[in-house]
């Protein structure tokens, strides 16, 4: 029914302007804010929108938003550069660059934006 429209995802945030700093200065990636306040990530085609809700904002307890990436000890590097603090995990357990690595070479490392939602940096299996 539903499989040819359209779809996004979207979380919330206490602080827009936190947010849109975040998003797009230091993860640098393409925004939009609309007339209701509210950013538009454009992800390569796919969208993920951002809205305020300051008072009544709860973090995510699991991740929202994913990165693969080709090189995550080097975006880590770079993100730690600009200021981004790490997850560390005993479980999965994280080393002390911060990244899981799994037996068979699937790496992810994990990090918080502004509002306490969880983001990460991955690599495909390789």
């Amino acid at each position: 029914m539903l499989g040819k429209e359209k779809a996004f995802s979207s979380f919330s945030t206490d602080d827009i302007d936190k947010a849109q700093d975040f998003y797009q200065n230091t993860l640098a990636l393409k925004i939009t804010k609309d007339e209701m306040g509210i950013l538009w990530l454009d992800l390569n085609g796919a969208d993920v929108i951002i809205y305020p809700k300051e008072e009544t904002h709860q973090p995510a307890s699991f991740t929202v938003l994913n990165f693969n990436v080709d090189n995550l000890e080097e975006t880590v590097k770079k993100l730690k550069e600009k200021g981004v603090e790490f997850e560390h995990y005993d479980r999965p357990k994280t080393d002390d660059d911060n990244i899981s690595r799994s037996e068979n070479g699937h790496k992810v490392a994990w990090f918080k934006d502004p509002a306490g939602n969880i983001l990460s940096v991955m690599t495909s299996i390789e």
